[in-house]
C-alpha cells in the first residue's frame, strides 16, 4: 500500500472518529430532550398552579385595602414567582447544558436542583419522596451530565411504580472506598435477576414505552453508565422482583473546597 493510500486511510479514520464523537453528543442531547418530554406534562400542571396562585392573591390584594392583607397577598405572589423562576432556570440549564467542564460540586445541592424539576411529576404519579442527605459530600463532576443521569434514574423509578410507591434518594460518604455516593431506591416492580447483567447494554430494555411513548429505547441506562465511567466513577444496581431497585452512583471523594480570602494589608498610620 502506497504512502498516499495510507495517508488517505488515516484521514478517513480521523473523520470517522470525529463523526462518532458528534453522533454520541447528539445521542446524549436527544436522550436529555426525551427526559424533558417525560416531565413536560407535570411541569405544565405546576405552572398552571403557580399562575392560579398569582391570580387569586392578586384579586385578594385588589379587593382588600388593609395593609396586612395586601402584604400577605404580595408575599404569596412573590413566593410563587420565585418558584416559577427556579423551575424555568433549572429546565433551561438542563436542556441547554453542553459543556464538558467539571468542577467541585456539593452533591446534595446537585440533587436538590434535580428535584425542583421532578417533584411535581412524582406527586402526580403518587410517589412519596424520601431524602437523606449528608450535606458535606463533594465530588468533581459535570453537573449537567450528572443531573441527566439522575433524571433518567428517577423517571425509570417512577415508571416502575405504576400504582404509586416510595422513592428514596440519599447522599453519603463511603469512607471504606473513599467515594462520594448518591443512591436512588424505589419500591417498584424490580428487575429479574437474569436481566440485570444486561441493563447497561445499548438497546437492551426491560420495559415497553409508556402511554406518552417514553422509555423502552434501551439507551438511557447505557448513556448513564458512559457518563459515570467518564467521571472515573461506578454505577451499581441491586434489585429484587416485587420489592424494588436501588442504583448507586459512586464518585472519587474530594474534600470540600476552601474559600481563599484575599490578604488584607494594613497601612501604617
Amino acid at each position: 500500500m502506497s504512502t498516499s493510500e495510507l495517508d488517505q486511510l488515516r484521514q478517513e479514520n480521523n473523520q470517522l472518529r470525529l463523526a462518532l464523537v458528534e453522533m454520541r453528543q447528539q445521542l446524549m442531547q436527544a436522550q436529555k430532550l426525551t427526559s424533558v418530554g417525560a416531565l413536560a406534562s407535570s411541569i405544565t400542571h405546576e405552572f398552571n398552579n403557580i399562575l392560579m396562585t398569582v391570580i387569586n392573591y392578586a384579586k385578594m390584594g385588589l379587593r382588600h385595602k388593609e395593609p396586612a392583607t395586601r402584604d400577605k397577598a404580595f408575599d404569596r405572589i412573590l413566593s410563587a414567582g420565585h418558584r416559577a423562576a427556579k423551575i424555568t432556570t433549572g429546565m433551561l440549564s438542563y436542556a441547554r447544558g453542553k459543556t464538558t467542564q467539571r468542577e467541585a460540586f456539593r452533591l446534595s445541592q446537585l440533587v436538590e436542583d434535580v428535584l425542583i424539576l421532578v417533584e411535581k411529576d412524582l406527586q402526580v404519579h403518587r410517589i412519596r419522596l424520601e431524602k437523606n442527605f449528608d450535606e458535606n459530600v463533594w465530588a468533581e463532576v459535570n453537573s449537567g451530565q450528572i443531573q441527566q443521569v439522575l433524571i433518567n434514574l428517577i423517571i425509570n423509578a417512577r415508571q416502575a411504580m405504576d400504582g404509586g410507591g416510595s422513592l428514596h434518594i440519599g447522599v453519603s460518604l463511603n469512607r471504606e472506598s473513599n467515594t462520594s455516593e448518591i443512591t436512588v431506591r424505589d419500591t417498584g416492580s424490580g428487575i429479574p435477576a437474569d436481566k440485570l447483567p444486561r441493563i447497561f447494554d445499548q438497546f437492551f430494555s426491560t420495559k415497553t414505552p409508556d402511554e406518552q411513548g417514553q422509555g423502552g429505547s434501551g439507551l438511557g441506562l447505557a448513556l448513564c453508565k458512559e457518563i459515570i465511567d467518564t467521571h472515573r466513577g461506578r454505577i451499581r444496581v441491586e434489585s429484587t422482583v416485587g420489592r424494588g431497585t436501588t442504583f448507586t452512583l459512586r464518585f472519587p471523594m474530594i474534600p470540600a473546597p476552601t474559600l481563599v480570602r484575599p490578604s488584607v494589608t494594613q497601612k501604617a498610620g
